[in-house]
């Protein structure tokens, strides 16, 4: 597998659109970083790591949201899902020029030399990064 940030993001939106309540991810650090900030931002229920070793994966349970009366009426609380810099094209960004996403409905994903962190932090700090992903 060539980008294992895209595989994660691809096997969300998947279980999303099929209603499934958790998905399996294979394990990486940066993988795990990403599914720490989403249960931060309520974008998923909870991310937790399992097995040992070689198969150790991440089993992140997804969020949805009621949206009518009947049971069946739900929303994914993960709307849309974009990896911004690729293997083939990174894309970094200073400070003053990360912009907020969806007006604020939205995170992006910075990874600085502070580690992982949110668009938000990312201003409140005056650090710039590649930008990983965008989810609102």
């Amino acid at each position: 597998m060539t980008d294992p940030i895209s595989d994660m993001l691809t096997r969300i939106r998947n279980g999303q659109m099929v209603s499934k309540s958790e998905v399996l991810i294979p394990f990486s650090k940066i993988n795990f970083e990403i599914a720490e900030i989403l249960e931060k931002g309520k974008f998923i229920e909870s991310s937790k790591k399992i097995g040992r070793g070689p198969k150790r994966k991440i089993k992140i349970v997804l969020k949805y949201v009621q949206t009518g009366k009947t049971v069946s009426e739900k929303k994914p609380g993960i709307l849309g899902l974009k990896r911004i810099s690729k293997p083939g094209q990174r894309i970094y960004l200073p400070a003053k020029l990360l912009k907020p996403v969806r007006g604020g409905f939205g995170i992006a994903i910075i990874s600085t030399s502070k580690g992982l962190i949110t668009d938000k932090e990312a201003r409140k700090k005056n650090l710039g990064g590649e930008v990983i992903c965008q989810i609102w």
